[in-house]
């Protein structure tokens, strides 16, 4: 999107906001819950305590991703940031989990959000080894990856499934994708704005027509309930602190990556100390997160996607999302209803919004010289990065380790694309502004 219709710094009126912030919600809240439910399924928690790990997971989430766009002196990077569980950290919690338990994998959680909060303070000398050519490239991948995600939901669930890529699945998704085309190409302002929240919601009422609705979730949530802190205990083993330290530096990479997407889509130059904060932050929530019983936090990839195809960049506007985070931690029943939206309605919207930020990614590498050096470096980057995501299998036989470190393809790409850059005569630099 050539213009942005709400500048960072802009405060659109509050039911516009609401109503933007409702969009971010959307596509945020599945990822947001998806990490405890798999971690409490695989380690076969009672349907409560995985209700714990979800509602703390929801507001802890809210309260981080206020911090992270308003600011708290020197933490938050004050810009449009969702702040969710990361995947990143699911097979080390997973390993933890079936040694330690759950008060295992958050006392190694706790331990090791310190490597991410010292490494915040070292931001502006990390900023420095992403020049155009790698953040290019590392922006690009974070699209790619997440386009397996979106065509999942696209088809309905999981490979395997009965129903996956059922005509009626397609049809759906295929109507809502574009509907929200039509709505960010020739709608004006506001339509335009909240395409994406508008698309889904159409497309939920088609669900409804057609009795698609599952409200089960619905009916079995609580009303009110309010997440206690060291709801599981807490233990300190050794071997988790290490696994979970190393998971945090990975979260590093990638929260770096998508903080310079992030700049990319807002139109604004993204500094080491900016970093340092944003860093600060995921550090400092994910802490948090621990001592309220959930799993650890990283800024999410997607909620990019919105702003850039929305050009909503109000960073306002997603600490409102914050605020719905919370009532939605507090009101189990009000995330309940967002989950029954099926996920062909996230499919048909989140594959164009993840594409935008693939957009993004070329735009940055079209500025970039065309050089033999930059073509290898992009090249190999990609091509490995994509290697780890449409084939995780590559790493099957390798260390726990290896897997946990390389499991991701933005790691990966992100890895490669620095080291290239560092190894290959005729290194840049990156300038660091804002600093």
């Amino acid at each position: 999107m050539e213009q942005l219709l709400y500048q960072v710094e802009d405060r659109p009126p509050f039911a516009t906001s609401l109503l933007l912030a409702i969009q971010h919600l959307l596509a945020a809240l599945g990822g947001i819950i998806a990490v405890p439910l798999v971690v409490g399924g695989v380690l076969k928690l009672p349907t409560a305590d995985v209700v714990a790990l979800v509602n703390a997971a929801l507001m802890v989430s809210g309260a981080v991703t206020i911090v992270q766009c308003r600011g708290v002196g020197p933490i938050g990077i004050r810009l449009p940031c969702v702040m969710g569980t990361s995947f990143t950290f699911v097979a080390a919690a997973i390993a933890i989990g079936f040694e330690q338990g759950v008060a295992g994998i958050l006392g190694s959680s706790l331990v090791g959000s310190v490597v991410m909060i010292i490494g915040s303070f070292f931001m502006p000398q990390i900023r420095k080894l992403f020049p155009p050519v790698v953040t290019g490239t590392v922006v690009s991948m974070i699209g790619l990856s997440l386009i397996p995600v979106a065509v999942d939901w696209f088809a309905g669930g999981q490979v395997g499934s009965p129903d996956y890529a059922s005509p009626t699945n397609l049809g759906i998704a295929l109507f809502v994708l574009v509907l929200v085309i039509g709505l960010v190409q020739f709608g004006r302002g506001i339509v335009a704005a909240a395409a994406i929240v508008i698309g889904m919601f159409v497309g939920y009422l088609v669900c409804l027509a057609f009795g698609l609705i599952d409200f089960g979730p619905v009916r079995q949530a609580d009303v009110f309930a309010v997440p206690s802190p060291m709801h599981f205990g807490m233990s300190f083993p050794i071997a988790g602190i290490i696994g979970m330290s190393i998971a945090y530096l990975v979260t590093i990479v990638e929260s770096t990556g998508n903080f310079l997407a992030l700049g990319q889509a807002t139109k604004v130059k993204v500094g080491g100390k900016q970093m340092s904060a944003g860093i600060l932050c995921d550090g400092l929530g994910s802490a948090c997160a621990a001592i309220m019983s959930t799993t650890p936090f990283s800024s999410f990839a997607q909620n990019i996607g919105v702003v850039s195809l929305t050009g909503v960049a109000s960073r306002y506007v997603v600490a409102l999302t914050g605020v719905l985070l919370v009532l939605a931690g507090l009101f189990p029943v009000f995330g309940a209803l967002i989950v029954t939206i099926p996920q062909p309605v996230l499919g048909g919207a989140g594959l164009m919004m993840f594409a935008m930020i693939i957009v993004a990614g070329v735009e940055m590498l079209g500025r970039v010289p065309q050089t033999k050096r930059n073509g290898v470096i992009i090249a190999v980057a990609i091509g490995c990065g994509m290697a780890v995501t449409v084939r995780p299998e590559l790493l099957s036989k390798l260390p726990s380790f290896v897997k946990e470190v390389f499991g991701s393809g933005i790691t990966v790409s992100s890895l490669v694309a620095l080291g290239l850059n560092l190894i290959l005569p005729g290194r840049v630099d990156a300038p660091v502004e804002g600093d």
